[in-house]
Parts: C-alpha cells; sequence; structure tokens
C-alpha cells in the first residue's frame, strides 16, 4: 500500500501515531515539499516504488509506502491511514486559523495606526495653511496620541473599579446581567467617555501651537483606545458584532477568558481592566490556574458552536 501525502507537518505526525500492532511496515519518505498543501490518495499495486515516483511527478509531496507480511492491504493499515489523514487536516486546519488570525490583528493595526497617522499629517496641513510643517512638534503629537492610548487601559481600569462597580454602579449593572436587546444601560458610557476626545480634537483641529497639537493628539490617543475597546470587548468578549478570526489569537483568548472571571465574580471582581486583565491575574493566588481554565472553556465552547455550523451547512 502507498500513501502519499502533501502536508509539512506529516513526518512529525507519523512519529506521533503508532503503527498497529502486529504490522511490519517500512516507512520511506519519498519527497517532501514544505509548501505543498494537504492531500492523500491510498493506492494499491504491487510495484508500490514506480506507483510513488509516478505520483510524485503529479502532486509534490511526502510519499510512504506500507509493507504487509502477508503483503496484502488490512484493516489496521487502512486505519492507520486515515488517522494519519485526519490528524494532518486538523493540524493544517489549526494553521490557517493562526495565519488568519494573525493577518486579521495586523489588517486592524495597521489600519487604525495608519489612519491615525494621516489624521495628525492633515491636520498640521490644515492648520499651517501652506507654512513649512513643524516637524518636532508633529512628532511630540505622535508621542502623547502613543502615551495617551496606551494609557487609557490603566484609566479605564481604576474607572471600572472606583466608580462603575461603586458610585455608578445602578448604571453598569446593566453589563453583568442578561441584554433584551441591542443595547443597554452601560452604553451611556461610551458616549461619557466619547466626549472628552471630541473636545480635544476639535480643540486641536482649529487652534494652532504646542498645546493644541499635544491636545489632538492625545484626543486620538484616547480615540485608538476606545476603539480597541469596543472591538475587544463589545465585539470579541460580548459578540455584539462579528470580529472575524480575531477570536483566534491566543493573547485574547485570555482577555476574553479574564473578562468572563471578572463576571464571575471569583476574585472580588478581579481583573478590572480589559486588555491587561490577564495581568491582574498572575498577581493573584490560583489567577493563572482559573485564567486556562476559562480558557479551555471558551475553546471548547468555541469548537462545538464551529462543529454545529458545519453540520448544520452540510445538511
Amino acid at each position: 500500500m502507498v500513501v502519499c501525502i502533501s502536508s509539512p507537518y506529516a513526518v512529525g505526525l507519523c512519529d506521533s501515531i503508532l503503527s498497529p500492532a502486529g504490522v511490519n511496515r517500512a516507512v520511506s519518505p519519498a519527497s517532501f515539499n514544505a509548501a505543498a498543501r494537504f492531500s492523500s490518495n491510498l493506492m494499491l499495486g504491487r510495484e508500490s516504488s514506480r506507483v510513488c515516483a509516478r505520483r510524485k511527478k503529479m502532486l509534490p509531496g511526502l510519499c510512504f509506502v506500507f509493507k504487509e507480511n502477508e503483503g496484502q492491504i488490512g484493516e489496521q493499515s487502512l486505519e492507520f491511514a486515515d488517522s494519519l489523514r485526519r490528524a494532518v487536516e486538523k493540524e493544517e486546519k489549526g494553521l490557517s486559523s493562526n495565519v488568519k488570525a494573525n493577518l486579521a490583528a495586523l489588517a486592524w493595526s495597521l489600519g487604525i495606526t495608519g489612519t491615525a497617522a494621516a489624521a495628525i499629517y492633515y491636520r498640521f496641513l490644515f492648520v499651517m495653511k501652506g507654512e513649512e510643517l513643524p516637524y518636532t512638534e508633529m512628532m511630540g503629537t505622535v508621542l502623547v496620541a502613543a502615551v495617551a492610548a496606551v494609557g487609557m487601559e490603566h484609566w479605564a481600569r481604576w474607572v471600572h473599579r472606583t466608580f462603575w462597580h461603586g458610585a455608578l454602579w445602578s448604571i453598569h449593572e446593566s453589563h453583568h446581567r442578561p441584554r433584551d436587546g441591542p443595547f443597554e444601560m452601560n452604553d451611556i458610557f461610551t458616549i461619557l467617555n466619547s466626549i472628552p476626545a471630541n473636545v480635544l480634537l476639535t480643540y486641536g483641529l482649529y487652534c494652532k501651537g504646542l498645546v493644541p497639537s499635544l491636545c489632538f493628539g492625545a484626543g486620538i490617543g484616547i480615540t485608538i483606545g476606545g476603539l480597541a475597546y469596543i472591538i475587544v470587548h463589545d465585539g470579541l468578549i460580548d459578540r455584539r458584532f462579528p470580529v472575524g478570526p480575531l477570536g483566534d489569537i491566543p493573547y485574547l483568548r485570555k482577555v476574553a477568558a479574564a473578562h468572563q472571571i471578572h463576571h464571575a465574580d471569583k476574585f472580588d471582581g478581579i481583573p478590572f481592566g480589559i486588555l491587561l486583565g490577564p495581568s491582574e491575574l498572575k498577581n493573584l493566588e490560583g489567577g493563572p490556574e482559573e485564567l486556562e481554565k476559562f480558557v479551555s472553556r471558551r475553546r471548547k465552547a468555541s469548537r462545538s458552536y464551529m462543529e454545529s455550523k458545519d453540520v448544520a451547512v452540510k445538511q
């Protein structure tokens, strides 16, 4: 029996899958092409080496020749080949998901940062009205925007812990209950947070000088932080809109799991942050273990959901 497999993972998988008991198999790699996609075929015949060579010309890959003592193809060998095929398909599917997730994250990052850089550049073109652009002032604006974007996570964590779970709990409580409809009372905080960003952007756009430039940078940074919050929290965690393959990024899985722990109130509400939620749990006794448990639950739930979708499509 000849099993021709085109996959960069076939070699490792063959080592990991044990051959059936009582079968004397000889595994000989005939060719290997790491760029080739997966395909497999079972071919029967006495002249196995010639068949394998002919198969190589049609599709570069990894060709294995399995020989049994009796010279016949048994059910165990077929089961082994099928196990290998399923394992390779699973591995390649996982790689495909990771590649899509990384490309999606790169696209989002480049899109947001590119838009922010373009906004800063055209702000100075608008304000200077044909005069020479103050590049030092522009760099200061970019620096303030970066600091404000990163600082938004720490600011949101402090506000969340101090006010949303304090004096403003009557509003934030709607987020900790099942949502009835597309909106909830807690959405008012999103509107309130947009007000200072719009004020800073408007002041920086229509006024000239160092202070307005820095204020414009602060407004850009707050906007970037707000967009990241909406995409990760409202999209990925709360599933209020689709975010594509971003949910397959390992760190974002931890972020989503950490926020579920916040809602489960396992550690008195910790973590209160979003993007740095996993870091908050690392400093708690039992936090890392609980995080891994919730990540595993989300992974299983996501796998079950995808399998149910596949079944529905096939039906």
